[in-house]
């Protein structure tokens, strides 16, 4: 159960997607309890720092230039308000902040100023993660310099499915990306997006990509696609949440000792459903109410339902944990 594979055939984990669903979130919850600290789930916030205008035209994104959505371009916001948004972030329980920024690819000076909020949100005591779009040999190590610990850049879907959502950069593009931060020390964080129209075999395709890389991202990042107006993608079937559920078992299974994160559309997911997801190996979430510009449960309801599963955010780990907790199966 901790053998680390980079060798998947799309058949064997077609066959993962394919068992009975107990089967399935039996394997992964042995395997979620055999690598990390059962009831635990790594708290992150996420922080639009640069909103709106993106020359990119992801087919989801609600800040492409290319979508008639409405939202303002923003510029990159100053390092007082990035400031006051970690320390909150801090207060509310997050052991990582993570900034985002609508961009193609930083400049060489924007990334200066990036680097400067880097610094700051490390001096709190938190984890750093960035999400900049694609990055050079040289910015990677400028924000290994700079202490980084996470760069997020997903690969969003399979390689068969990706032209369908994104003709601005190529499938190659985002693999550069991720090679480049993993050569500068930069720990990777990379998943996708479920529910823009892709097949099951483009999911295992997805997850076959990410547990192949040479290293397993540390974090893997899965979101299910929020619909937004004026976005090519608005009004598509939505994903059955036993699919989504599913997804999150089997790259348990593939990548046994990442971080798999539940981000996007959890406002529009059942309690039950992430009761599910956590149990088939999620073990982090993004908290606080906005993603980027999509909603997010508020905090409270987090924390809610973290007690009733009867679940510690990862910070509370050397504390002691609460009888009633010991039996639960999550």
């Amino acid at each position: 159960m901790n053998e680390l594979r980079h060798d998947w055939p799309l058949a064997e984990i077609k066959d993962l997607f394919a068992l009975p669903f107990n089967d399935l979130m039996f394997k992964a919850h042995q395997i979620h309890r055999a690598n990390f600290t059962v009831n635990q789930v790594q708290i992150s916030t996420l922080l639009s720092i640069k909103t709106g205008a993106c020359p990119e035209d992801c087919s989801y994104c609600s800040q492409s230039a290319r979508n008639d959505t409405g939202l303002e371009r923003e510029r990159l916001l100053p390092l007082d308000e990035v400031i006051s948004s970690a320390q909150a972030a801090r207060d509310s329980g997050a052991t990582r902040f993570c900034m985002g920024a609508a961009w193609r690819n930083p400049t060489d000076k924007n990334l200066e100023r990036v680097v400067e909020m880097v610094g700051a949100v490390r001096n709190l005591g938190m984890e750093t993660c960035v999400t900049l779009g694609m990055l050079t040999k040289p910015q990677a190590g400028r924000l290994k310099q700079a202490g980084l610990d996470y760069y997020n850049h997903n690969l969003d879907t399979s390689p068969e499915f990706y032209g369908n959502v994104i003709t601005t950069r190529t499938y190659q593009d985002r693999l550069d990306t991720l090679e480049h931060v993993r050569a500068a020390g930069i720990n990777v964080c990379s998943g996708g997006i479920l529910g823009m129209g892709e097949s099951e075999t483009d999911r295992a395709r997805l997850l076959q990509q990410l547990a192949n890389l040479s290293v397993h991202p540390e974090s893997v990042p899965i979101n299910d696609l929020v619909q937004i107006k004026g976005t090519p993608l608005a009004g598509i079937d939505k994903l059955d949440p036993l699919d989504f559920v599913r997804t999150i078992a089997v790259a348990r299974i593939l990548m046994p000792k990442s971080y798999v994160r539940l981000s996007a559309g959890r406002t529009e997911m059942s309690d039950e459903t992430q009761a599910w997801c956590f149990f088939a190996g999620a073990n982090s979430i993004f908290y606080g109410d906005r993603l980027l510009t999509t909603d997010n449960p508020e905090e409270d309801h987090d924390m809610t339902l973290f007690k009733r599963l009867g679940i510690q955010p990862e910070r509370l780990a050397e504390e002691s944990m609460p009888e009633q907790t010991s039996g639960c199966m999550l």
